[in-house]
């Protein structure tokens, strides 16, 4: 473990504020987008407002480590919120906007928060939907309805010196957030994380990623802050006095890159591959196909030579010929200052490493969890080896067990699960240190590599966690599934596997008008497909559209026990399924049919 940095003088995330303001009231912190312009919001206006919040949050009666619940998109007003809450003593608990009412219902319910911030009129229905059974949820405010300004007045009374007992009140050690992660048994586990997790690994980061946040330097938030990683990103951008831009619609993301020009991005391997792909289908279209595989070809080479440390000058004059051709209007579309990028929630993989360095933009891959605050590795602009995630934070141990696990102390590791005991024994081991249910291997530089996942729990390309058993369990109690089985991990969208049950066909053919069905015609039948999607759609209702099947495939087999596909409890054999089906678990993602059902999902 390497050492820690000396921590500054703020005991909690809320007294970052007023540091700043008092500091460079002046400076830039943020910029908000207002029709085509970004207006500049200074540092002592990002403290005043979030102070007018924090006293409206006192007047309502939220007392020091109660929970106020946060829903919303990625935009200023969540990061506002955010710190608001910290600065009034309290615990901020994000919701991914994207959640359904029982998923919402039941973070409320299990962090026993006293209010919730919203953003819309929909996600203040959603709230509605559930409050009857939230006796503790006292207030929800609407951003779009104007109810911050109404938080500003009710606070007004609420004189300085009580705002400032109540943001001293909590120490690195007390409670920040809790961050609820979905988990093996379906209903999502909260993190708690504490104000030394978030301060403390953000200043050894820092130190860290160097050159990424030196000023001048400016980001855009596009990722959901109720994710660990770009609300850590936040709190490292804001202490690093970072300007912060927000993008809520990723249909305007471009549009956004373009104008603000941000100098560093947090991404997901997903928005790589995407911009990858749209350069690759625009260049063709316009006849250019043979130049952008080119043009990719010598940005992978450039960036392996540079690794080799020689590039010949043929490479090094090729490649500047692609710069002015290809590459500069590559980084134009992003917004043409990105320098670094820095990825994590899935691998990137080494093609795309190369291909955007060689480009000019030099992702730094990490790796992490919530349990961690995020990340515990990072490659770093001056120790970066594509293929792997970096070296660990200082301030972070990793070790590999026996059996290839990747364990983790450090300054970012929670505190438990919230309400979870027995959870939080399991998941440290008897001297201390967190099973990540991941597999790695550490190289002699230092450098981890991720090479498998020893947990069920899927990873999609875009970064989100799912837990499959929750959408399992829903279809197969439809009568026409015997088994499904989930993937979509390092994939773009969550599909399914389906098998058929033969001993209830029969009744549910005679059900519908269909008593002569064999199980052969029903593999293709077209009514079969349609209640198959009816079971499909009832799974998906009780979760984000993130976590949604988006495709399925009906397999003509079933998974036995005799087959090798259970285990005498009946649980799924998922690696030696997903070995003998590989093809079928591919096609769910390049048929035609398959992508059609992808698309109404």
């Amino acid at each position: 473990m390497d050492p820690v940095n000396e921590p500054n003088e703020l005991a909690n995330l809320g007294q970052l504020p007023a540091h700043h303001a008092a500091h460079n009231p002046g400076a830039a912190g943020f910029g908000v987008r207002e029709g085509e312009v970004w207006t500049d919001i200074t540092y002592a206006e990002f403290a005043r407002r979030t102070s007018e919040i924090a006293k409206g949050l006192i007047a309502a009666g939220v007392e020091p480590g109660q929970r106020v619940g946060l829903m919303s998109r990625t935009r200023y007003e969540w990061t506002l919120v955010d710190f608001a809450i910290w600065v009034a003593g309290a615990v901020s608990v994000p919701v991914y906007e994207t959640s359904a009412p029982e998923q919402v219902a039941w973070i409320l319910e299990d962090s026993q928060a006293v209010a919730v911030v919203v953003e819309s009129p929909e996600h203040a229905q959603r709230v509605a939907q559930i409050r009857d059974d939230l006796p503790q949820l006292a207030h929800v405010w609407q951003i779009e309805g104007g109810h911050l300004d109404e938080l500003v007045a009710a606070g007004a009374d609420v004189d300085d010196a009580t705002l400032a007992e109540r943001t001293a009140v909590n120490t690195r050690d007390d409670l920040a957030t809790i961050i609820y992660t979905s988990g093996t048994t379906g209903r999502p586990k909260g993190c708690e994380l504490t104000h030394g997790n978030f301060l403390t690994l953000t200043e050894n980061a820092i130190i860290a990623v160097g050159d990424v946040v030196d000023q001048p330097a400016s980001t855009i938030l596009f990722l959901p802050l109720a994710h660990v990683l770009a609300r850590l990103i936040q709190v490292v951008a804001f202490t690093a006095r970072v300007k912060i831009g927000h993008s809520p619609d990723i249909s305007d993301l471009m549009g956004d890159l373009q104008s603000f020009k941000p100098s560093f991005l947090l991404c997901v391997p997903r928005v790589f591959e995407k911009i990858y792909n749209a350069t690759d289908q625009k260049l063709a279209a316009e006849g250019k196909g043979r130049l952008f595989r080119l043009a990719a070809k010598t940005a992978i080479a450039y960036s392996r030579a540079l690794d080799e440390g020689r590039v010949s000058l043929a490479l090094r004059a090729q490649h500047k010929a692609m710069d002015v051709i290809v590459f500069a209007k590559l980084r134009a579309l992003m917004g043409g200052q990105v320098r670094y990028a820095i990825c994590g929630g899935a691998p990137l993989g080494t093609r795309l490493g190369h291909f955007f360095r060689g480009v000019g933009i030099h992702v730094l891959e990490g790796y992490g969890l919530t349990e961690t605050t995020a990340p515990t590795n990072v490659c770093t602009p001056h120790a970066t080896r594509i293929g792997t995630v970096g070296r660990p934070i200082p301030g972070v141990g990793i070790r590999v067990a026996d059996d290839g696990e990747i364990l983790v102390s450090g300054v970012g590791v929670f505190r438990g699960y919230h309400n979870n005991e027995e959870a939080t024994r399991e998941t440290f081991t008897e001297d201390g240190w967190l099973h990540t249910g991941d597999l790695g291997e550490v190289d002699d530089d230092g450098f981890l590599k991720i090479t498998g996942r020893k947990k069920e729990i899927l990873v999609t390309a875009g970064g989100k966690n799912v837990a499959p058993t929750v959408l399992e369990d829903v279809v197969r109690a439809h009568p026409l599934v015997s088994q499904c089985l989930v993937v979509g991990d390092q994939r773009p969208y969550i599909a399914a596997l389906l098998t058929l049950d033969s001993e209830m066909l029969p009744g549910w053919g005679k059900a519908h008008g269909r008593p002569d069905i064999s199980l052969e015609q029903a593999y293709d039948d077209e009514m079969v497909h349609e209640h198959l999607q009816q079971a499909i759609d009832r799974a998906n209702s009780s979760v984000s559209r993130a976590e949604s099947i988006r495709s399925f495939r009906v397999l003509r087999t079933d998974f036995t026990e005799d087959r090798g596909y259970l285990t005498p409890s009946l649980k799924l054999k998922r690696h030696v399924i997903y070995k003998d089906f590989a093809d079928e678990v591919e096609a769910l993602y390049t048929d035609a049919d398959a992508k059609h059902r992808a698309s109404r999902g």
